[in-house]
């Protein structure tokens, strides 16, 4: 390691200070200063590649990594997975990401993180039989790890359910599995458990699931979202002073587990059409404006505006250089219509609508992140729901001509003249390929990788009905 002299020192003890505060900004600029005065310290290029992935720095950060390895960081697989999982979450890059992840693997065979994320890439990819295999190698190494036996179980099959039912029981029957360990077993569980059609305990799997990850969240606070959202009403009660005008994505959003992964899956057959997947420019462009809780004070800037435009654009045609019509589905941009028109004016909204009690009860069934608060208890879900409602049709009272709902439930049951109205909408021409998208292989990050795959079926349609008598208390909180 390089001998540091007296500024690289309080330069390092700086960068680590700064970052230790949660000062990303000032720590990455920090850091950069320490590398340019000292380059030879590899676990400062890995600390300073850390901190550009937090802040979106996506190629600096890989970058960076690579400037770790040539100068013979310790444990370089850490660092192959680590650029592995910029290349598949952020960059949209899964062959890149699978070449990072097997470089980490032909350093060290055992390596579980690595292999973990590569049975993770090999689902987003479809490839059912390979992540089968991984995740088995992982649970030959470590038999009682609860999210590589949730992830076996979540790839078998309705004829192979009873031997997983039993294995993943008898994970449950023991005191240590305790918090996310045990939401994981235990939403697998109920996953099965409704495949074969044993509908009641497949609800009491999934509530004790939601129950274990309640106790490891901070509570859905109604009151705090509802305050977010009038706000968000108030600083938009008007169209904003827009941006330029200029090439826009496709935005597909909507309520969680509505059918946008389903509607992106369709529209990317489209010889014109790049599907982007969930991207994180808009939420994060988002939260730079009006804070971590969502509530701005005023409409915003032109100027922000423009800017805000700007960095999109730009951070999209570099992860997908070339791209004529690119879709941004992520649920939740919902909230940012408002920010959407202003920065590309006049774009084009796909609005993606389902059975609200089918949608409340998909959420509920579903193992999400912690930062989705209130999917873990039916009433706020339907309480979350009521919101989303509220905001949507304020929306459409300013943008009414961009927004198109799509119905998931008429869509699977017809698919074609709901694919040719979308078409109409997006101003593009009707092309048969658009309904093959079981056959094609892109990569889906979501938790709906198997059902994209699957030919267009309705049986999730009126899927409550199984669960009629345990969602009883819960219908007249539900929006119709």
């Amino acid at each position: 390691m390089t001998e540091l002299d007296d500024q690289g020192r309080r330069l390092l003890a700086s960068a680590g200070s700064l970052r230790s505060q949660g000062r990303l900004a000032e720590a990455e600029q920090v850091y950069r200063a320490l590398l340019a005065h000292a380059p030879d310290l590899p676990d400062s290029w890995f600390n300073l590649a850390w901190l550009q992935r937090h802040l979106g720095q996506y190629d600096e950060a890989i970058a960076s990594y690579g400037q770790a390895l040539q100068r013979g960081i310790s444990g370089p697989e850490e660092v192959h997975l680590n650029r592995g999982v910029i290349f598949a979450d952020h960059l949209a890059r899964p062959d890149l990401a699978a070449d990072e992840l097997y470089t980490a693997l032909t350093l060290a065979p055992d390596y579980p993180p690595a292999l973990l994320n590569l049975g993770n890439l090999q689902e987003d990819l479809g490839n059912r039989e390979a992540a089968s295999e991984t995740y088995q190698r992982l649970l030959a190494l470590d038999p009682g790890n609860a999210t590589t036996l949730s992830r076996l179980a979540g790839l078998t099959q309705v004829a192979e359910a009873g031997p997983m039912i039993d294995r993943l029981r008898i994970g449950l029957g023991h005191a240590a599995i305790v918090g996310e360990d045990r939401a994981a077993l235990g939403f697998a569980l109920g996953r099965l458990l409704d495949a074969v059609g044993d509908y009641d305990a497949a609800f009491a799997a999934y509530a004790a699931a939601n129950q274990a990850c309640r106790a490891e969240a901070p509570p859905y606070n109604r009151q705090a979202e509802a305050r977010s959202i009038d706000a968000i009403i108030r600083a938009f009660d008007q169209p904003v002073t827009a941006a330029p005008a200029g090439d826009a994505p496709i935005f597909i959003l909507g309520m969680f587990r509505a059918g946008s992964t389903l509607i992106e899956q369709v529209l990317a057959g489209h010889s014109r059409i790049t599907p982007g997947g969930e991207l994180p420019y808009l939420p994060t462009i988002a939260r730079k404006l009006f804070g971590p809780e969502l509530r701005p004070e005023g409409p915003p800037a032109p100027a922000d505006i423009a800017a805000a435009a700007d960095a999109y654009r730009m951070q999209a045609e570099a992860a997908f250089p070339g791209h004529d019509r690119l879709t941004d589905k992520r649920p939740d941009n919902f909230l940012h219509i408002g920010l959407i028109q202003g920065m590309f004016p006049g774009a084009r909204i796909l609005n993606t609508v389902r059975n609200p009690i089918d949608n409340l009860l998909s959420i509920y069934f579903l193992h999400v992140d912690s930062a989705m608060r209130y999917a873990f208890d039916l009433g706020d879900i339907a309480y979350h729901i009521g919101l989303y409602r509220r905001l949507m049709e304020h929306w459409r009272s300013l943008y009414g001509a961009a927004i198109l709902d799509i119905s998931y439930d008429a869509f699977v049951t017809d698919p074609e003249p709901n694919l040719r109205a979308m078409l109409d909408h997006l101003a593009l021409d009707f092309e048969p390929a658009c309904l093959d998208f079981q056959t094609r292989a892109n990569a889906v990050r979501t938790a709906s990788v198997w059902q994209v795959r699957e030919p267009l079926h309705a049986r999730s349609s009126g899927r409550w009905q199984n669960y009629a008598r345990h969602l009883e208390p819960i219908l007249d909180q539900l929006p119709t």
